[in-house]
């Protein structure tokens, strides 16, 4: 099962002593800086946790699943997730 916002917000009202609107304002507040801050193109690095990173992929060939039919990909720009060396050893259940 997923952890959710809802089970984040639950967890962080319950450890830090805050109302369930207070940690759902905190969450929220943060989720908008990592949006804002991505949107602009700026990468997000969290000490101990990883970096989010804007990349760009270049237009290129495609190809519909439904049809079959060629089709041109436009140009985009996508988020990705490199994860610190700490979490992929505490993922990984090796000694942090």
């Amino acid at each position: 099962m997923a952890c959710t916002k809802t089970i984040i917000i639950e967890k962080i009202s319950e450890q830090n002593d805050f109302t369930p609107s207070e940690a759902k304002d905190k969450i929220e507040t943060l989720l908008e800086i990592m949006k804002s801050t991505l949107a602009s193109g700026e990468d997000i690095m969290i000490s101990g946790f990883g970096k989010f990173q804007v990349k760009e992929k270049s237009q290129r060939k495609g190809r519909n699943p439904s049809t079959g039919e060629n089709m041109v990909l436009e140009k985009r720009r996508v988020v990705v997730f490199k994860c610190a060396g700490g979490l992929r050893d505490k993922i990984n259940g090796n000694k942090v």
